[in-house]
């Protein structure tokens, strides 16, 4: 809306400012030091403060409009000033696939369940184990990774194999979406693992959240009191890292701005991005940004992101 664009523009103003995308695609555990599939996960004390429906001025809802229309897609974006709490949206009530944007949240659950040891806890990694995108696991077969180097390599890599590695550690995606609905979340369904989760099949709200959501989440578990201060910067500088986003949101924000961000990738073009986005001087901006099409083999699109990411903060 106008008003985030003068937010946006002030912050420009005083402080002077101005990767190739990875596949996020496609996996299975098998046992690990210290995972148990009955693990009870911590529920968070916390609970998130509700994000507002942001309200979308006419000419930022033209503007998104048109985005799909040029990009043959369907788009939902939200932004939020943290600061002044003015925000723009474009269905932010719709469910989308998130696919590895939930990535966040799996190292929010690992996180508010790891005793001060278990981060450098190592699990083992078996040739069966590995997925067809594992950059990172596929080097460490039979040596194993720590808790805290399969963090690292499912949020700045998207590894898919230390994604579900993390995931049986805590007790399965029901123990992720129990963890959600802890910190206030009765929306995101977390149902499967990777590949199977990026099939994002139109209609079918398994793995699934809507733009307004994961906004909340975001809110609440990087920058709220979801999880104690020393795992919150250890996820938000993980985040800060990420490798996959360089043609998304990080490509459509002004220069000088950071970025803490959690891309992903499935069937139907789903191309997301979502996190925080800070500029100079100024609070945080929660965005994100989720897309799809209507095709099984339509290409991930990440000029859309970009584009609507520059959208949002003009407003």
């Amino acid at each position: 809306m106008a008003a985030l664009a003068a937010v946006v523009a002030l912050s420009l103003g005083l402080a002077g400012c101005q990767d190739a995308a990875a596949s996020d695609a496609t996996h299975s555990p098998s046992g690990m030091a210290a995972a148990t599939s009955g693990q009870s996960t911590p529920t968070p004390t916390s609970t998130p403060a509700r994000i507002p429906a942001p309200t979308t001025d006419a000419a930022a809802e033209r503007a998104f409009a048109a985005l799909e229309t040029e990009h043959d897609a369907r788009l939902g974006v939200v932004a939020i000033d943290t600061g002044s709490g003015v925000g723009v949206a474009h269905r932010a009530d719709e469910r989308f696939a998130f696919a590895s944007a939930a990535k966040v949240f799996i190292a929010a659950t690992v996180l508010d369940a790891a005793a001060p040891d278990d981060l450098d806890a190592v699990v083992p990694i078996g040739q069966g184990d590995v997925l067809s995108y594992a950059p990172v696991t596929g080097q460490h077969v039979g040596s194993g990774m720590t808790v805290r180097a399969l963090l690292a390599a499912m949020v700045r890599s998207s590894d898919n194999t230390a994604a579900n590695l993390l995931v049986a550690r805590v007790g399965g995606p029901a123990a992720v979406q129990r963890w959600l609905r802890g910190i206030g979340d009765d929306v995101t369904r977390v149902d499967r693992v990777e590949p199977d989760l990026n099939e994002a099949v139109p209609g079918d709200e398994r793995d699934t959240t809507t733009p307004a959501q994961f906004a909340a989440d975001l809110r609440t578990v990087l920058l709220g009191g979801a999880l104690d201060p020393d795992d919150r910067a250890l996820l938000v500088d993980l985040m800060r890292g990420t490798t996959t986003g360089a043609g998304t949101i990080r490509a459509g924000v002004p220069e000088g701005w950071t970025v803490a961000d959690k891309t992903g990738t499935g069937s139907y073009g789903v191309r997301n991005d979502v996190g925080i986005v800070t500029p100079p001087g100024r609070d945080p901006i929660v965005l994100v940004v989720m897309t799809g099409h209507d095709t099984a083999d339509a290409e991930p699109d990440d000029a859309l992101v970009a584009a609507a990411t520059r959208t949002a903060l003009r407003g």
